[in-house]
Formats: structure tokens, C-alpha cells, sequence
């Protein structure tokens, strides 16, 4: 599923000869196919008898199964299986004729066509509001029809009753767990209202993890893969990764639909070619999805399906089901006497979500709107019943009890909060949170900089967190701190006071990152790796933020410094040691990015564009200020889908009014080194990947960067998908009296600008290889100046 699902799971595969059960059923009306043939290698193991079941012994890891007016099927062998199978019809077993030209059906692809076209007329946002609720259930356990041969072979494991506890979470411990209930539930009821003219809030009505008395909110905020977005199979640009065919027309709630059935292009063997991966059932009338099934590549490994209902002429989501293989838990033990006696049974992720009480038009209250996206009524789980479709099951009750004293026990609270806390780039120990990206940094000046920041969570105070940081310069030999408090006015939203000493040097010319997230400025982490040019700042400041909206937000500071080049640098003839008394005050619009309130403060779920960024510094010949200069920078991401890719672009530039020392300029984010020969350097948002760093600065600058993802997807090996982004990146500026700084440097005054192509998980990795090549005026003839090769994170998006 997309974004994936927080389940926890304990899971050992053991492969052997071993007796395994069987039953074949209609993937329509379940019920038991008789007389079908399982094999392995074109070994016939057995039929099926009249209640569709086959007990049998193989060494072998998948079989197959055919039985007449039935697709075949092929399965992973476990102890105890059900595979459901397809039946054939003429329309789509004439298409399995075809198939195997790897081509799909033009009809299919006009269909689809128009769905995009017309999905946001079809889409309930199109309407002025609506309301609507949902009951959400994930789950870790055994297959369904395995449980009671599980529970019998184990308590025939004398083993268990004599082997010690061991105080860690175990495969014994997680065998123990599925002998009388799941090992993972998690229950979730939401109300999702939305109107135009106030936007989409969520409400979390309630909310139950097994193991967890505190709710991990980024966890318990996750959207469902297919609630008001285009669904993956469906996308313009995934038409790569799958081939399409029409094979019928059918009735679904009284209205005809197209069925196109779908597989994936990857399947090498002709054979496997004629698999279908699953359907998309699509309204005749108005092109809107009713139903996608998606398989897994052995269908009876993993099933997807969500079914929309019509409602006020638009396709509301209504139901969303999955079951996933997760693996396999093995019941053999190395004591017991017969190795030869194996058994295993498979692991499933299951989900099931219902919509219900849909309402459209809806009264529109300003106040149901007011706050973040999200918001949470309750999250004790008391108020769960009341919006479960179907009751819950003896074993579903018993893994509330198991799985919450075993989280006693083994304080899965902690480790999920420090979870939680990494995903906005910290660690949580108690009542301290410690910041990830402050351990350990490198740069041209200090080198490696290593150092450890605290800051005291809601578990000291709810209302007042301080907070201290260290740091120490291998290369300069020099200690860094700061000390801060934070006061904050509400616990509703982010609203604070924040107090803070500092000591510490930086970058010249940085492009100010206040309001960032951990991920951008994660992908800023590279921007100094050759720039040397860094001063020292020493002072005090107090600031005010406060999040006026779910989309922004607004900071003012008042800061008084002493500010000292830390390189051969004069300013006027007037030294390299200045005091510096501004303000600064700064503007983050997100109006489309999805955020929650948690105790520890306001935590991004989804960023989504457009965002801009707004810094205005103002500094004053006022207790003891040496400059009276004002400096303005913005920073402009979007990005938007076409036809033809997703295009992407950031915009950005600053200028400085008035004299202001160098490193209040602006440097112009280069990556590479001039005394290397082979350029190589990690992404930074900013950067250049060709363009040398801390040569140039302006007083005035603009740029941009832009990005566009070809529609063209392909798998090369491994489970990732890849593609291709085409990259342009450029700027121009100038400086107006670069005779003021009196060290070696150049204005950057024609436009700089460098192309590149980005493989987006190269090699089925987790990162992006891109390629850059320098054009234009700074062009050289050294083909090594102009090239360089850079790495990003996958995680790290556009």
C-alpha cells in the first residue's frame, strides 16, 4: 500500500520436506474446486477431492494449479493454503491469445484516457463540500484457514512448556502470539469534511494500537492509498508498467461497467505473460472507477481491491480490502528430534476500510475548519465500537490483551516514540530529544563537525523546553554551544516565545533555511563541502513564531551579534570584526500541506506544493550596530502533473540594499572543487552540481531549478520502479561594489546554468544518480570542469 503500513512482525523461513493441505475454491462463489490437478515441475502431486482439498508432500517452493474453465494458478507451499481460482470466458481467453504480443488494447487505453480526464469532475472535491466518516482495521496474523492446524501443531510442542523465557521478542515469543490472537492490530475511526472555501479537515474520532498506550500521530495520520487521488494503476505515466486489455462489460449495483483487465510488462516467460495482475471496472456513463482489484505476481499472495460508490454524481471511496503475504513462521525448533517434521504457515497483513453517513451539501462552519489538518478527538479506543462494521473477533479481542502487556513488558512505547521522533530528525531518550542531523556534519572549514544537541520535550513541561547544543571542529580545533527556551502560549498550535545565547560559526552567503523541514534541509547537507569562506557569530536573540493557519506561518526576531570573518577578509578598510543588531522576520506559506498537533508540536504529514519561503533582515545603527542594510531572499517550490511528465521547479533569489559585510551577500551554492579532478558531490537543494563553491558572490541574485519526470517507467531488476528526470538549473546576478570586500572572489553577472539527467532509483537502489554537464558562457574547455556526478537519497523526493 502506498506510504506503506506500521506493522509489527516477527518472521523466520526454514524451506524442507514437509506435509502440506491444500484447498482450491471459485474466486467468485468460494466455493471448493473439485478434481483440479496441483504440480510441481510437471510432477502431479494430486487432485482435489469433492470438498476441493489435497493433502500433500513436496520439497518444492511453489506449485501450480489448473482445473477445466479455470485460469491457472500458481501458489507458495505452506502447510496449510487456500488458492482461488479465476474462471475463464471466452472475451478473456481470446485475449490470452494475444497477450503475448506485449501490447495493449488501444480500446483499453481510450478508456483509460478518459478516466483521467475526467477524474476530477468525477471526484467528490469537485462538489462545494461534503462529509463522510470511515472505520479503518489493520491486522498481522496467519491465514484464516491455517489457524486451527496452527494451534493444533503447537500445542503439540512440548517444547514450548520446557524452553526458557528469554527477555527479547523472539520467533518462539511470536509463535506463542498467533496460538491464541493476532500479532498486530491497529483500529482508526476518521470524519473527513471539506469545503471549498475552507479546505479538507480530518478528524480523528478514535484510535487503538495493540502494544501502544501512546499513539505515534504520524502514524495514526496516514491516508489510504486510493481517498481522493488518481489511482497508481491508472496514471498517465505508469501506462509503461503495465499492458491493458478490455475483455467484457458487466452490471455492477445496477449500473454497466468496462472491465479492463491489467498485468504487469516484467513477466519474462511467455507463459507468465498471459498472468493478469488484476482489473479496473469503469463506469460506461461516466468514467469514473468503481472497482480496482490488484494481485500480487501469485495472486494468492497478495490481494488489493477498493470499490467506490456513487453518490451525488460523484465516486466516493467506500470500501478498501487488502491481504498481503507478509512470510512465513516456521514451527520446527532446532530440539526437536524429527528435523524432518517442518511446518509453516503464512504471515498476511490484512486491511479493511469502510466509508459510511456520506452527506453532501453539509452545513459549512467556520470553526469545524479551524486548526491543522488533522486534529484528534480521542485516542483511548473507548468510542471504537461504535463505528465498527463488524464486531470484533475472540482473537482479535485476545491481541488487544496479549499485545499490550507484551508492550509493557518490552516498552514497545519507547521504541516506537524514538521511531516516530526520527521521521522529524530526532531521538527521543525520555524526556530529551536529541537532534539527528547535529551528530555528525562535514565542511570545507571545520571538517568534520561533530556534536550533540538536546532539547527537553513535553515529558519535562508542556509549556517550557530548554534546550543546549555542542559542537567541536576537527579541522579548526574550535568548540561551538548555544543554549535556548522555548515558552510556548497554547498547546493548540505552534505558538511559542523562544530565548537563545549562541557561539558558532557558519557559511557565508547562506541562503537563510528558517521554517525548513528535517527532509529539505537533510538535501541542503552538501551545499558547503568546498566552501572554506565561514565567519564567527556570538550573541543573543528573542523570537516569536506562531503558525497563523494550517498554512502559515510567521517568525520575528530581534538578534544582537558580533560577527568575524574566519578568513583573509577586510570590509572597507574597516577590518573583518563587526557588531551586527537586526531583525529578522520571516514567512512560510504551505496552504496544501497536510499537519497534525502532537504534544511535542506541529509535525508535517504530507508536504505538498506550492510552498513559498519569505526572509526580510532589517539591521540598525542602534545599541552598538555597525550596519544600517536591508536583505530580502524567497524561495518558490512547486510542482504540477501534464500529459507529457511531472514538472517540478523552485524559484529562488535574494538582494541586499545598503552596505553589508560579504557574508551578507549572497554566495552562489556551488558544489564542486576546483582542485579536484573528477567532480562527485552529494544533491543539495540550492546547489550546483558544476559550479565551483565559495568563488562567486552577488549582492543580487535569482534562480531556478527545474526538474521534469519523463512518463516512462520501467523496472530494470529488483522491486523498484525507475525513471528519468531531466534537470536544468541555472542563475545570474551581480555585485554593485564588489570593491567594499577586499578578499578574491567574483561576481557571478552572466547566467550560470547546467543540465543533467537523474536516474531515479539507479539500479533498483534507494538512491538517484544524476549526470551534469556546465553550458553556456562559463563553459571551459576541460571536460572535467564542466562534469560532475551527484547522489541523492530516494526519500528525499524533488
Amino acid at each position: 500500500m502506498k506510504r506503506g503500513l506500521f506493522l509489527l512482525f516477527f518472521l523466520i523461513c526454514f524451506l524442507g520436506y514437509s506435509q502440506s493441505k491444500i484447498k482450491i475454491v471459485d474466486d467468485t462463489s468460494q466455493k471448493p474446486v473439485s478434481n483440479a490437478k496441483v504440480s510441481c515441475n510437471d510432477q502431479v502431486l494430486g487432485y482435489t477431492n469433492a470438498q476441493g482439498v489435497l493433502e500433500f508432500k513436496t520439497i518444492c517452493n511453489t506449485i501450480s494449479v489448473e482445473a477445466d474453465s479455470y485460469k491457472r494458478e500458481t501458489a507458495t507451499v505452506e502447510s496449510s493454503m487456500e488458492v482461488s481460482l479465476i474462471k475463464k470466458n471466452s472475451k478473456t481467453t481470446a485475449i490470452d491469445a494475444v497477450v503475448i504480443e506485449d501490447k495493449s488494447d488501444p480500446r483499453a487505453l481510450e478508456i483509460l484516457k478518459k478516466v483521467n480526464k475526467l477524474f476530477q469532475e468525477n471526484s467528490p472535491k469537485s462538489l462545494g463540500s461534503y462529509s463522510y466518516k470511515s472505520y479503518e482495521k489493520i491486522s498481522l496474523d496467519i491465514d484464516e484457514d491455517s489457524i486451527s492446524q496452527f494451534q493444533e501443531y503447537f500445542n503439540d510442542l512440548s517444547i514450548f512448556k520446557k524452553k526458557r523465557e528469554k527477555d527479547s521478542l523472539n520467533n518462539s515469543t511470536a509463535r506463542k502470539i498467533f496460538s491464541k490472537s493476532k500479532l498486530f492490530l491497529w483500529e482508526r475511526a476518521q470524519e473527513f469534511l471539506y469545503s471549498k472555501k475552507y479546505g479538507e479537515k480530518i478528524n480523528i474520532l478514535d484510535n487503538r494500537i495493540s502494544g501502544l498506550k501512546q499513539p505515534v500521530y504520524e502514524m495514526i495520520a496516514l491516508q489510504q492509498s486510493n481517498r481522493d487521488v488518481v489511482p497508481e494503476q491508472i496514471k498517465q505515466e505508469n501506462r509503461g508498467l503495465y499492458r491493458f486489455f478490455l475483455s467484457d462489460t458487466i452490471e455492477l449495483d445496477g449500473r454497466k461497467n468496462f472491465v479492463i483487465r491489467f498485468r504487469e510488462v516484467n513477466y519474462k516467460n511467455p507463459d507468465r505473460k498471459r498472468k493478469y495482475n488484476g482489473a479496473i471496472y469503469v463506469d460506461t456513463e461516466t468514467y469514473g472507477v468503481k472497482k480496482i482489484e490488484n494481485f500480487s505476481k501469485n495472486k494468492n499472495d497478495g490481494i488489493i481491491t477498493s470499490t467506490w460508490v456513487f453518490y451525488n454524481n460523484k465516486w466516493f471511496l467506500a470500501h478498501e480490502k487488502a491481504k498481503l503475504k507478509m512470510g512465513k513462521m516456521a514451527m520446527d525448533d532446532k530440539d526437536r528430534l524429527n528435523k524432518k517434521d517442518k511446518k509453516s504457515f503464512g504471515t498476511y497483513a490484512f486491511l479493511t476500510s469502510r466509508y459510511f453517513d456520506f452527506e453532501s451539501p453539509i452545513e459549512e462552519n467556520p470553526k469545524d475548519f479551524k486548526g491543522y489538518t488533522f486534529s484528534v478527538k480521542s485516542l483511548d479506543g473507548h468510542s471504537l465500537e461504535g463505528y465498527r462494521t463488524d464486531p470484533l473477533t475472540d482473537r482479535e479481542r485476545n491481541t488487544y490483551k496479549t499485545i499490550d502487556s507484551l508492550g509493557r513488558k518490552y516498552k514497545i512505547d519507547n521504541k516506537a516514540q524514538i521511531v516516530s521522533g526520527l521521521l522529524n530528525g530526532q531521538i527521543r531518550v525520555g524526556s530529551v530529544d536529541f537532534a539527528v542531523d547535529e551528530i555528525v556534519n562535514y565542511n570545507s572549514y571545520e571538517g568534520f563537525r561533530l556534536g550533540l544537541k538536546a532539547k527537553m520535550n513535553e515529558n519535562f513541561n508542556p509549556y517550557f523546553s530548554p534546550d543546549y547544543y555542542f559542537a567541536y571542529g576537527v579541522k579548526d580545533r574550535e568548540w561551538k554551544f548555544g543554549m535556548g527556551l522555548d515558552m510556548k502560549t497554547t498547546l493548540e498550535k505552534n505558538s511559542f516565545f523562544r530565548f537563545e545565547f549562541y557561539d558558532d560559526v557558519t557559511a557565508s552567503g547562506e541562503f537563510y533555511r528558517r521554517l525548513w523541514n528535517f527532509k529539505m534541509r537533510m538535501m541542503n547537507f552538501g551545499n558547503n563541502l568546498n566552501n572554506d569562506k565561514y565567519f564567527h557569530f556570538k550573541g543573543a536573540s528573542l523570537s516569536y513564531l506562531n503558525d497563523v493557519t494550517n498554512g502559515l506561518t510567521l517568525a520575528l526576531a530581534v538578534r544582537r551579534n558580533i560577527e568575524e570573518a574566519q578568513f583573509d577578509y577586510q570590509f572597507r578598510d574597516k577590518g573583518s570584526s563587526f557588531k551586527n543588531f537586526n531583525t529578522l522576520f520571516t514567512l512560510k506559506y504551505s496552504p496544501n500541506s497536510t499537519n497534525i498537533m502532537t504534544p511535542q508540536g506541529k509535525s508535517l504529514i504530507d508536504q505538498k506544493y506550492p510552498e513559498l519561503y519569505f526572509n526580510y533582515e532589517q539591521s540598525y545603527r542602534m545599541l552598538g550596530g555597525d550596519f544600517n542594510y536591508s536583505r530580502f531572499d524567497a524561495l518558490f517550490v512547486h510542482n504540477f502533473k501534464t500529459p507529457l511528465g511531472t514538472t517540478g521547479f523552485r524559484l529562488y533569489g535574494g538582494m541586499v540594499f545598503g552596505e553589508a559585510p560579504i557574508w551578507k551577500n549572497f554566495t552562489m551554492n556551488g558544489l564542486a572543487s576546483p582542485g579536484k579532478d573528477f567532480n562527485f558531490n552529494l544533491t543539495s537543494f540550492l546547489g550546483f552540481a558544476t559550479l565551483e563553491g565559495g568563488k562567486y558572490y552577488n549582492d543580487k541574485f535569482v534562480a531556478y531549478y527545474f526538474t521534469h519526470k519523463l512518463p516512462w517507467y520501467f523496472k530494470s531488476f529488483g522491486h523498484n520502479v525507475s525513471s528519468f528526470d531531466f534537470v536544468l538549473r541555472g542563475t545570474v546576478g551581480n555585485m554593485k561594489h564588489p570593491e567594499y570586500h577586499q578578499f578574491r572572489f567574483k561576481p557571478l553577472n552572466h547566467l550560470y546554468q547546467e543540465v543533467g539527467l537523474e536516474w531515479n532509483n539507479f539500479l533498483s537502489s534507494y538512491f538517484n544518480l544524476g549526470l551534469f554537464y556546465r553550458v553556456g558562457y562559463y563553459t571551459t574547455p576541460n571536460f572535467k570542469q564542466n562534469f560532475a556526478i551527484q547522489f541523492k537519497l530516494k526519500f528525499l523526493e524533488f
